[in-house]
């Protein structure tokens, strides 16, 4: 039995906020995106490396406030890009954790928790 790779999805509520955070901040690319009709709720597809998250403007898709843990084997040189980018609204700290990996724990606009980690195996 295999399963294949999980794609999250996370709630926004505001496209422009999510494009600066995401893609501008974070540096994710737009995969793609979709809308029923015009003024309707936006989803899309970003990514970044192998890290593809969905988000989503449509109510009952996502709960605000989700976490999740993206790895990374280069965890202090996307600190340091991010701190270069001097985002009004995150300045990324390195933590080292009690299990023995390193986190950085972002915030996006929405609420929802990115934990970039160069976990280990225990």
């Amino acid at each position: 039995m295999s399963f294949g790779k999980t794609t999250p999805i996370l709630r926004i509520f505001d496209e422009i906020k999510a494009v600066e955070f995401y893609v501008d901040f974070l540096g994710f690319k737009i995969d793609w995106q979709h809308r029923f009709e015009a003024n309707f709720p936006l989803y899309l597809q970003v990514s970044r490396g192998e890290c593809v998250l969905h988000l989503s403007e449509h109510h009952g898709d996502a709960t605000p406030g989700s976490a999740l843990r993206i790895e990374t084997d280069e965890l202090e040189a996307f600190q340091q890009q991010l701190l270069a980018k001097e985002y009004t609204f995150a300045r990324p700290q390195i933590q080292a954790m009690p299990w023995g990996s390193q986190d950085m724990t972002v915030t996006d606009p929405f609420g929802n928790r990115l934990v970039f980690t160069n976990a280990i195996s225990v």
